[in-house]
């Protein structure tokens, strides 16, 4: 996986019931693009983000 500051991620629910969760990606910490990534969530949290199967990144418009 490989994303820049400025792309969205998204966190598809695990489990039944459990919702999307859609965030910014703030900071790359990884190299060339790689996780992990700084990511502030639709409700304000940021958190530190190791990209797993229930995740992808969409590319910002520039």
């Amino acid at each position: 996986m490989q994303a820049s500051v400025g792309d969205r991620i998204l966190v598809h629910g695990r489990t039944v019931g459990a919702g999307e969760r859609q965030g910014e990606i703030i900071e790359v910490r990884g190299e060339q693009g790689k996780p992990p990534y700084l990511v502030r969530f639709s409700d304000g949290h940021e958190r530190l983000v190791f990209p797993g199967p229930d995740c992808e990144v969409e590319a910002h418009a520039e």
